[in-house]
């Protein structure tokens, strides 16, 4: 760690079970004396303490820490938390901070926190031994592996349940595709639960990091479950702007709306300026063309240009695909067939060879 914007996942990381941080923090809750350590070194940081005493060349160990702690002043503690910088200090951040906490020790972390963005642990008996980490504006209580582990699997059966939600919606689009009978109304239940799905994984692999090598096995389901939805989200968004967005933007536009707000459509919708969701709309037909294997980017983006819309790429002769540059007479029989599959049975979109 540094005293730089240290991300809330990385500093998640380094508080995972079987770390040197976990292992001093563990060990301070069971001699139930409490503490407050700053991670940093910074003129910053000494501007902030008070009293105390330095020490040199004291490797940061969890033992020396849990001693220190008996003490009553805070430790502060070096950057990448390899040394121990000082102890027994009396740590004195801006009153004007605003702080949602209770407790002096714990108003004091949140304060420093935010001034010094550092990661900054506070541990207490006063609160029944809980521990928590103070980082920027935000804080997370080191939790016991056991309950991690079962929000965790918990969360990818919620996930699985959300996948499966997003396949009948994806199924459901194309049918309504190939039918031509496409609102606006079924293109935003997809995205949203695109979105549901997306943020059910950053949950789960919030719960990962810090659960740290415990948690390779869920990471493993979750990734496996989440496979492909961003390409899907993509796509569809592809075909049904009104305007070309840059990669990623349509991701950042659903990620600023509310969890609760996903089940209103006309929210989502209105986030993605899609329109009003009972409104008629046509995919362009990049998600058709997506699963067909060995197509250039460049020959689907001319297929594209050149029919403008699914339902007259669906009903485009061979020759006619054949006229577009790069498709050729072989490449357009394999699409023909592929189309053909779709009118007959409006099922998802399969990998053509």
């Amino acid at each position: 760690m540094t005293s730089r914007a240290v991300g809330f996942l990385e500093v998640l990381e380094q508080f995972a079970p079987g770390t040197k941080l976990r292992d001093a923090a563990e060990l301070i809750l069971r001699q139930e004396t409490g503490a407050l350590l700053v991670f940093g070194s910074a003129p910053e940081v000494d501007a902030v303490c008070s009293g105390g005493f330095e020490l040199r060349n004291a490797e940061f160990t969890a033992q020396r820490i849990a001693e220190l702690a008996k003490m009553d002043g805070g430790i502060v503690v070096s950057e990448d938390a390899s040394s121990i910088m000082r102890a027994n200090v009396q740590f004195i951040p801006d009153p004007a901070i605003d702080t949602s906490e209770t407790g002096t020790r714990f108003r004091t972390a949140e304060r420093l926190a935010k001034q010094l963005g550092v990661p900054v642990l506070a541990v207490s008996e006063e609160r029944r031994a809980v521990a928590v980490v103070f980082t920027g504006d935000n804080h997370f209580d080191l939790r016991n592996p056991n309950e991690l582990l079962a929000e965790g699997n918990q969360n990818l059966v919620a996930l699985e349940r959300l996948r499966r939600q997003l396949a009948d919606a994806e199924d459901r689009l194309t049918r309504l595709e190939v039918d031509d009978g496409v609102t606006v109304r079924d293109v935003a239940l997809l995205l949203a639960r695109a979105a549901l799905v997306r943020r059910m994984g950053a949950q789960i692999r919030r719960i990962v990091v810090e659960l740290g090598g415990a948690g390779d096995l869920i990471s493993i389901q979750a990734s496996d479950l989440g496979e492909g939805v961003d390409n899907v989200l993509e796509l569809v968004i592809d075909d049904y702007a009104d305007r070309p967005m840059k990669p990623g933007e349509a991701s950042d536009r659903l990620r600023n709306v509310p969890d609760e707000s996903l089940k209103d459509l006309a929210v989502v919708a209105e986030a993605l300026g899609l329109g009003n969701l009972d409104q008629a709309v046509r995919p362009r037909g990049g998600r058709a063309l997506e699963r067909v294997s060995r197509l250039p980017d460049n020959v689907k983006n001319s297929l594209l240009d050149h029919f403008g819309t699914l339902q007259k790429l669906l009903h485009a002769s061979a020759s006619e695909l054949a006229e577009v540059e790069g498709v050729g007479r072989t490449r357009a029989n394999q699409l023909r067939g592929h189309l053909d599959r779709l009118l007959q049975h409006g099922t998802p979109f399969g990998l053509v060879d």
